[in-house]
Parts: structure tokens; C-alpha cells; sequence
């Protein structure tokens, strides 16, 4: 079969496409034909230095979302699941190839209201959105920030935020980014590449109750300061390559409680299938910005780390599915 393997840490470059053994289903795994595979920002940092949650030797192959149909099942599992649509977490690598084996139990069965694309990119960050939005739990009425607004999981929060009643501001680098944020239902939006964008916040609507910070670094520090005595801050991403420093004396003078979201498998899988469904509903539309075929994965890595990217970036690995 055809993969991206990563034999070496270093820039896009070093993601090279090949041939490697087509996987065997073990007992409890079933095997999946890939048509989408999902790319996260996790990768390119792991990809560049070895860094985040993914514990693999070299050479691998990247990935750690597919979607596909089955087409094999391994001993012990679930035969109905033979020839389903489905998308399923790989365990941090493997994904970026024509066919993967995964857990039976690790799988989700796509709607038959969900395009594949569609559920592939609501694996991770859907899931991510819903818990997020659960930790902070908006009422009606309040105000809501959300930081890298155009981005795979921003633009989810965006659409959940102002579903559950919120206002809604949306924090996000360009004009382009922007528009979209403003297309999904956010009330307001600034560019927080302007050096003066907290105080159109404030002028806009005054303190925020909930900031969800997924950028980090001296944005998410600014966003901290926006919050009102009882808000919320919802920290769970480092785009900006760092963490937003927001210390817990700092945040207790301030009233301010810092969320950081530490979720049960259990939990994860809720989040999972409440974003299914709510996108069969047509309540929840993932922004698909970019698609790459499967040869190209450097390509797609060099377009997230510039920032030119919006929405979820997916590598297609068949077009027919």
C-alpha cells in the first residue's frame, strides 16, 4: 500500500510517500479502506521535533484519524461492522496510508447524514469543540471569545457558542479569517494581529465571561485580561508555541477561573458522537479549507505551519468514498 513516512524529525520535507505492508487485522481490530485522512496541528509539531502526546520510534507513518469503510474483521470483533462507513482514531500514527487497523471499539459509524469528509474532520476537533464548550458552559446572554475563530476547532466553537445563546466574538489573524468567522454566526470579530484589538473588544461589548484560548502566548495572555470577576478561561491549545502564563494567584485575584479540560475516554467518546449528530442534524458544519492528496502531506504541513490555512485541512486518500 501507499503511506507518508516520517524517518527522520525536521521541516514538511522530510514526509516522503512509499510503499509499506498493507495491515493485518489482530483479534478485536478491523480494517479500514481510507478515503480521508485527518491532519492536526499536534502532527507538525511532532513531525518537526518529536514533541506532543504521540510516543512512536522512526521510521513511522503519521496519523492519528481516518475515516473509510471497513473492509475485513479481525477475530472477536463486531462482524456488522463489515463494509460501514466509519472513522476512528489510530493511536497516534499510522493514518497518513490506503489502509489502517484499529480497535473494532475505537470506531464511530458515520450518519448516513454525514458526508465521510464531513466526519473525518469532526473527529478530533468536533469532539474537542463539544467538550470545550461543555467545561465552560455558557448561559445565554454571555459573552464569549474565541481565539483562532477560523481555525478547525474555533470555527466549531464559534457555531456551538452562539447555538447555546451566547454572544459571540471571534478572535482570528486577516481579513479572510475573519469573514469566516463572521459567515459561521459570531457577533463580532477582530484581527488580533492589531495592536489594538482587546480595546475594539471592549468597546464592542465590554468585559467577556468565557475566553477560549487555543493560541496561548501573548494573545492568550491579552484575552485573560478581557475576562470579567466570575469568567471563565478555557485553556487547550499552544499555536502560538507557547502556553498562555496566566498564574493561579493572578487568576484568583481576579476572579477568573482557569479551565484546563482533562476528559475520560468515556467522556471523549460523548463528545464524538454528540458532534455526529448534531451534524446529521445539520446543527454542526465543519469548514473543510484545505484538501491534499495523500502524496502531498508535505504540502499540507507546510500550508498549516504558514497560518494560510482555515477550517480542518484533510488528506484525501481516495476520492470514491
Amino acid at each position: 500500500m501507499r503511506a507518508v513516512w516520517l524517518k527522520e524529525f525536521g521541516g514538511p520535507e522530510v514526509l516522503v510517500a512509499g510503499d509499506a505492508p498493507e495491515p493485518v487485522p489482530r483479534a478485536g481490530q478491523v480494517l479500514i479502506e481510507v478515503a480521508f485522512a485527518n491532519i492536526t496541528f499536534v502532527e507538525t509539531q511532532h513531525r518537526a521535533g518529536g514533541t506532543g502526546p504521540f510516543v512512536a520510534q522512526l521510521p513511522m507513518i503519521l496519523g492519528n484519524g481516518v475515516g473509510g469503510v471497513v473492509r475485513a474483521v479481525g477475530p472477536g470483533a463486531d462482524e456488522a461492522l463489515a463494509g460501514r462507513r466509519v472513522i476512528s482514531g489510530t493511536g497516534g500514527s499510522g493514518g497518513y496510508a490506503e489502509w489502517v487497523a484499529v480497535d473494532a471499539a475505537a470506531t464511530y459509524q458515520v450518519p448516513d447524514a454525514v458526508r465521510l469528509d464531513t466526519a473525518v474532520a469532526l473527529l478530533a476537533d468536533g469532539r474537542t469543540a463539544t467538550m470545550l464548550l461543555r467545561a465552560a458552559s455558557p448561559d445565554p446572554g454571555e459573552r464569549v471569545l474565541v481565539e483562532a475563530a477560523a481555525g478547525g476547532v474555533g470555527s466549531l466553537l464559534v457555531q456551538l457558542a452562539k447555538a447555546a445563546g451566547a454572544q459571540v466574538v471571534a478572535a482570528a489573524g486577516g481579513t479572510r479569517k475573519t469573514g469566516l468567522a463572521r459567515d459561521l454566526g459570531a457577533d463580532v470579530t477582530v484581527d488580533y494581529r492589531e495592536p489594538d484589538w482587546t480595546e475594539r473588544v471592549r468597546a464592542a461589548v465590554g468585559e467577556v465571561n468565557v475566553v477560549f484560548d487555543g493560541v496561548g502566548g501573548v494573545i492568550g495572555r491579552s484575552a485573560f485580561d478581557l475576562l470579567g470577576r466570575g469568567g471563565r478561561m478555557v485553556t487547550f491549545g499552544l499555536a502560538s508555541g507557547a502556553w498562555t502564563d496566566v498564574p493561579d494567584e493572578t487568576a484568583a485575584a481576579r476572579g477568573v477561573t482557569v479551565v484546563r479540560p482533562r476528559p475520560t475516554p468515556d467522556e471523549l467518546r460523548a463528545c464524538t458522537e454528540s458532534a455526529l449528530a448534531q451534524a446529521a442534524a445539520g446543527a454542526l458544519r465543519p469548514v473543510i479549507g484545505q484538501r491534499f492528496p495523500l502524496e502531498r502531506a508535505a504540502d499540507a504541513h507546510a500550508a498549516i505551519e504558514s497560518r494560510a490555512t482555515v477550517g480542518k485541512t484533510l488528506l484525501v486518500v481516495r476520492a470514491d468514498q
